[in-house]
């Protein structure tokens, strides 16, 4: 008796690493050529965008949060980004003026919600309209190319080169889950995301400063959509003005699929690096199944539906 209610506990538990795996299996015998070393790469390279963005939006959820800005900040960052290294500005400083540009967005976003006491998903919603319209205004509603000159190339590495073998955003992706999963894991910060988001109140009457803490989570989801936006900027060698639209219902998922409650408090990062992995990998076996792309979406939110069903079934 003992041993199936650990062997159930553990299930639960492991419950998004058993449905990737799972979903690899399937895929794998239903196309030979899934389980390929250069389509696994092509698959972590894709994911690599959508994943970075779900780390802001894992400790913005823990905060029982929700940050609907992503989306509209990655095109921002990606348009000043491209404008930048199009005037062949250095890429170094291009890319810092976007990752501080995006940090100082998303903890305005932080300051609406915290000073403002203005509900998550309304003062993210508003942002949201704001910045999308800012990058319509910014880029004129036309992508703007970064150019062909020395900077550019050099630009163009942080998407083609490859370290060791492996490709750079799949690297970048890789320290980005390591740094947050040492911030949630080992440090003040940390600590004090996971209690915000499991009581509010006890947080802040134990001393800590809720509004601070609130700011920088947003401030640091900012800043990690500009890391994902020079990711793209520098595959297409252009910023789009519609770039990163829906981004943030992807990011949820992510989210959604490994494991964190969306009520906050409750959550592993590296669950979060397995959801983004299953939407990558579900994503990839059905355009190799040759799947038609308006049934991918509603194969993907039956999976969605299904994960939070059975998450909060089994966290009652």
């Amino acid at each position: 008796m003992l041993q199936n209610k650990t062997l159930k506990n553990v299930l639960v538990e492991q419950k998004s690493l058993i449905t990737l795996l799972v979903l690899i299996l399937i895929v794998s015998c239903l196309s030979d050529n899934f389980f390929t070393l250069n389509n696994i790469f092509n698959i972590l390279q894709q994911t690599s965008i959508n994943a970075i963005i779900a780390v802001g939006m894992t400790l913005v959820i823990l905060t029982s949060g929700i940050d609907l800005t992503v989306g509209s900040i990655f095109a921002l960052a990606g348009a000043v980004t491209a404008s930048m290294i199009g005037a062949d500005i250095s890429p170094f400083i291009a890319i810092c003026t976007a990752l501080i540009l995006s940090a100082i967005l998303g903890a305005f976003s932080g300051v609406i919600i915290a000073k403002g006491k203005l509900q998550a998903f309304i003062a993210t919603l508003v942002m949201m309209l704001i910045l999308r319209g800012a990058t319509l205004v910014y880029t004129k509603g036309s992508p703007i190319s970064i150019g062909t000159n020395d900077n550019s190339e050099m630009f163009e590495w942080i998407a083609f080169g490859r370290v060791f073998g492996i490709p750079v955003p799949i690297i970048i992706m890789l320290v980005v889950f390591a740094a947050a999963w040492y911030l949630l894991k080992y440090t003040r910060l940390g600590r004090y995301i996971y209690a915000l988001g499991g009581n509010e109140s006890a947080t802040q009457l134990s001393g800590i400063n809720v509004d601070k803490v609130k700011i920088i989570v947003y401030a640091m989801s900012g800043l990690l959509c500009a890391v994902a936006s020079t990711i793209e900027v520098s595959r297409l060698s252009s910023a789009q003005p519609t770039a990163g639209t829906g981004y943030e219902m992807d990011a949820i998922a992510a989210v959604v699929l490994g494991g964190t409650s969306m009520s906050g408090g409750r959550g592993k990062i590296i669950g979060t690096l397995i959801g983004a992995l299953i939407l990558g990998f579900l994503n990839n076996g059905l355009n190799m199944l040759g799947v038609d792309a308006y049934y991918q979406m509603i194969v993907k939110g039956g999976v969605i539906l299904l994960a939070v069903l059975v998450d909060k079934k089994t966290n009652k």
